[in-house]
C-alpha cells in the first residue's frame, strides 16, 4: 500500500447531529494539505455510537473503523492503528478547522523540526466563564507546549513509539502524551509546536448541557484526589454519560 502522507483521525460517539458538517470541515480545509503536494486520508472511529453516526461518516467519504469500548483514548488510538499516514492529526467531532490552521500546521511540519503539535482554540458561542476559561487555557498550552485533544498533530513513528494515548485515562489523556513526546522531542533535538494564528473553532457544548456546578465539582475533584478521577468514566461523565 502507497505511504500517505497525512492521516486525519476523528474520534465519534453518538455524532449523527454534527458529523457531516465537521468532515466537510475537515474536508475544506484538507485543500491546504493538497496545495502542498500531501495525500491524505479521512478515518472516522465510531466508538460504539448507538445512532447513525457510521452510517452519516462513510456517505460522507470517510473510511470507518470501530472501536467498542467507549473511551477516547482507545478510539484515537484504534484510528490510528488502521491509519497509513506519515503524519496523524486527530479532530474531535464537534470542532471545525479551516483551511489556515492546515496551512500553518503543514509550515512547521514541512520545516522539519516538529515532532508534534497542536491549536489553541476557539469556543463557539461561548458565555463570560466559557471564555475566561478558554483564554486560560490557551494561555496555559502555549506556556506548557500541551495540546487540546480537539486537534493534536503527531509523527506517526513518534507516536507509536511513546505508546499513544494512555488506556488508563478517560479525560485528560492529551495531556499525558503531550508529556511523552515532549521528552521525546528534547532527547531527539526537536520541537513541539502550539499554533495559534487560526485557532480551531470548536463546540461550546458542554456549557450548555453541564452546569458551572458540575464542572467545578468535578475541577475540584480532580485536584483533591490528584488525578484519580480521571481514571474513571463514571467520574468523566462529562465526556461519556452521553448527553447531545
Amino acid at each position: 500500500m502507497a505511504r500517505t502522507d497525512v492521516s486525519i483521525v476523528v474520534p465519534a460517539f453518538n455524532e449523527e447531529q454534527i458529523i457531516v458538517s465537521s468532515l466537510q470541515s475537515i474536508r475544506d480545509a484538507m485543500t491546504a494539505f493538497e496545495a502542498v503536494g500531501w495525500t491524505c486520508e479521512l478515518i472516522v472511529c465510531d466508538n460504539n455510537s448507538t445512532d447513525r453516526t457510521a452510517e452519516l461518516a462513510r456517505s460522507a467519504g470517510a473510511a470507518v473503523v470501530f472501536e467498542p469500548v467507549n473511551q477516547i483514548s482507545r478510539a484515537r488510538n484504534t484510528g490510528a492503528a488502521a491509519a497509513n499516514g506519515a503524519w496523524l492529526l486527530f479532530v474531535d467531532a464537534d470542532s471545525h478547522p479551516s483551511r489556515e490552521l492546515f496551512e500553518d500546521m503543514a509550515d512547521v511540519v514541512r520545516a522539519g523540526w516538529c515532532v508534534a503539535g497542536g491549536s489553541t482554540v476557539h469556543v463557539e458561542h461561548p458565555g463570560r466563564i466559557v471564555a475566561l476559561v478558554a483564554a486560560f487555557w490557551n494561555r496555559i498550552s502555549r506556556l506548557t507546549r500541551w495540546a487540546a485533544g480537539s486537534f493534536v498533530f503527531c509523527e506517526a513513528a513518534a507516536f507509536r513509539q511513546v505508546g499513544g494515548f494512555s488506556l488508563e485515562l478517560f479525560a485528560a489523556e492529551e495531556i499525558d502524551l503531550f508529556r511523552k513526546l515532549k521528552r521525546l522531542a528534547r532527547r531527539s533535538g526537536r520541537s513541539i509546536q502550539i499554533l495559534h494564528r487560526h485557532p480551531l473553532r470548536t463546540s461550546g457544548r458542554k456549557a450548555q448541557l453541564y452546569s458551572p456546578w458540575e464542572a467545578a465539582r468535578f475541577a475540584l475533584r480532580t485536584l483533591v484526589r490528584r488525578g484519580r478521577t480521571l481514571r474513571s468514566p463514571e467520574e468523566c461523565f462529562q465526556w461519556y454519560d452521553g448527553r447531545r
